[in-house]
């Protein structure tokens, strides 16, 4: 049985081989990629009974580990759920070293109903309020990332690529590079290809603010699900492209102290029945009243979602000043240096840009509080203050909780997001994230023995 919450793909021209492997995908709270890998011959059953996974997955931490606080692991008795397909057909992997498949899947219940745990069901539950006002989102992901030696030093710490032309490591920013993009040409045709053959709409790769940082772009779907369907197999595709070509990739917020962080940047506009963006209107910059309203929204619920958009240790370190990511509960009309962007452009183009979230996000989570801000600024009529002029960073603003405690100490007491991503849902990433903290906090770190062994 297929899920049928995405309206289909959207891709692949053809089916795949039924030769060889085929790798089933689950995202997990985190959203890392866990699943099965099976023999290709096997996929009609799996499309027909769908594939037995223990819900646990939902309960694994960023390391792998169940936490048993969950009670989703040995505690109740370690069930498994039922995994269906997202889309009728797998895609081709074509980096892999032998012929292999991949299928995207969602967990439900041995009843039939969606598993509670899954993070793409409680993004499709903050769709249905957008679906009770007669709206659908319209969303673009941009994701940046780096491309790094696949070798850590003795430290376990990442090397800036070595670039492929000049033999040299990269040192230097060169934003907007077109001769960057040139030097590592055969990876980025790599991952076009790649992504063309698994009918993934990567459209525009970007020099970032950093050497050997990147940023591809999804084009725009009018399916919140889709997006990020495409957004988490776009990380696998490319860390296997640059793996196939010596390198590594990485979407950790934070891979390197002195540079830029990495983001995961929501493009988001609403339309109606009709296909109107209803986001445009007659204001000062082509906005909406209901624009303001998400705008407001967003900036009322920017502290108790910062987990969904920051939601790791690292992820606090991109949080810097001067580092194009936000610092400040703040919005501006084409100006980078806010939380919530409104860029250049008008009528049909008319959206909001909500830049808070970093690279290492779980889309659905990161989505789900998008929408879930918009939602309530909309149903509560909320009012936005003043965009903000020139460069956020200098101005008297309320700051963004920039440490991991306090953001998860603000999700856990939040009822706005119990409401939203489902009581059971929100107690469960809290745990877990609290379980992480508790466990990073544990460790005693290398600059602590510097710091302190003799003081």
């Amino acid at each position: 049985m297929i899920d049928k919450s995405t309206g289909g793909r959207r891709g692949a021209s053809e089916s795949a081989s039924a030769n060889g492997t085929a790798d089933c995908l689950l995202a997990d709270l985190n959203g890392v990629l866990r699943g099965k890998r099976i023999d290709a011959a096997a996929i009609a059953k799996v499309r027909e009974r769908g594939l037995n996974l223990p819900i646990s997955v939902f309960g694994s931490d960023i390391t792998g580990k169940t936490v048993e606080q969950t009670r989703l692991g040995y505690l109740s008795g370690d069930k498994d759920g039922v995994c269906r397909p997202v889309d009728a057909d797998p895609v081709p992997v074509p980096w892999a070293a032998t012929p292999t498949v991949q299928m995207l899947l969602s967990m439900y219940l041995l009843d039939g109903s969606p598993f509670w745990g899954d993070p793409r069901h409680a993004l499709a539950r903050v769709i249905g309020r957008f679906d009770e006002l007669g709206l659908r989102p319209v969303v673009a992901l941009e994701t940046e990332f780096y491309l790094i030696d696949p070798k850590l030093d003795e430290h376990g710490r990442p090397a800036l690529v070595c670039n492929p032309v000049t033999g040299r490591t990269q040192r230097e920013t060169q934003v907007y590079s077109i001769q960057e993009i040139d030097d590592f040409a055969p990876i980025f045709d790599a991952i076009a290809a790649a992504a063309a053959a698994q009918g993934l709409p990567a459209d525009a790769a970007v020099a970032e603010y950093a050497p050997g940082q990147f940023e591809v772009n999804l084009r725009h779907v009018d399916n919140p699900l889709l997006a990020c369907d495409q957004l988490v197999l776009l990380r696998r595709l490319i860390r296997g492209v640059a793996r196939q070509h010596g390198l590594d990739a990485t979407f950790m917020a934070k891979p390197f102290a002195g540079l830029a962080g990495s983001g995961l940047h929501a493009h988001v506009s609403l339309v109606d029945a009709n296909n109107a963006n209803v986001c445009a209107g007659d204001g000062d910059f082509g906005e909406s009243p209901l624009l303001r309203h998400c705008v407001a929204g967003l900036l009322e619920t920017m502290t108790e979602c910062t987990l969904l958009f920051a939601p790791h240790a690292n992820s606090y370190r991109r949080l810097q000043p001067g580092s194009f990511a936000p610092t400040a509960i703040a919005w501006g009309v084409n100006n980078r240096t806010a939380a919530i962007r409104i860029p250049a452009g008008r009528g049909s183009a008319m959206r909001l840009e909500h830049r808070l979230g970093g690279a290492d996000a779980n889309p659905y989570f990161l989505l789900a509080a998008v929408l879930a801000g918009m939602h309530r600024g909309i149903t509560q009529a909320l009012h936005a203050p003043a965009p903000i002029e020139d460069n956020a960073y200098g101005q008297d603003l309320t700051a963004i909780r920039s440490d991991w405690y306090g953001a998860i100490a603000n999700y856990r007491r939040s009822g706005l997001l119990a409401d939203y991503l489902g009581p059971q849902m929100h107690k469960l990433f809290g745990i877990v994230k609290q379980a992480e903290f508790d466990q990073f906090h544990a460790q005693i770190q290398p600059l602590e023995y510097q710091w302190y062994l003799r003081g």
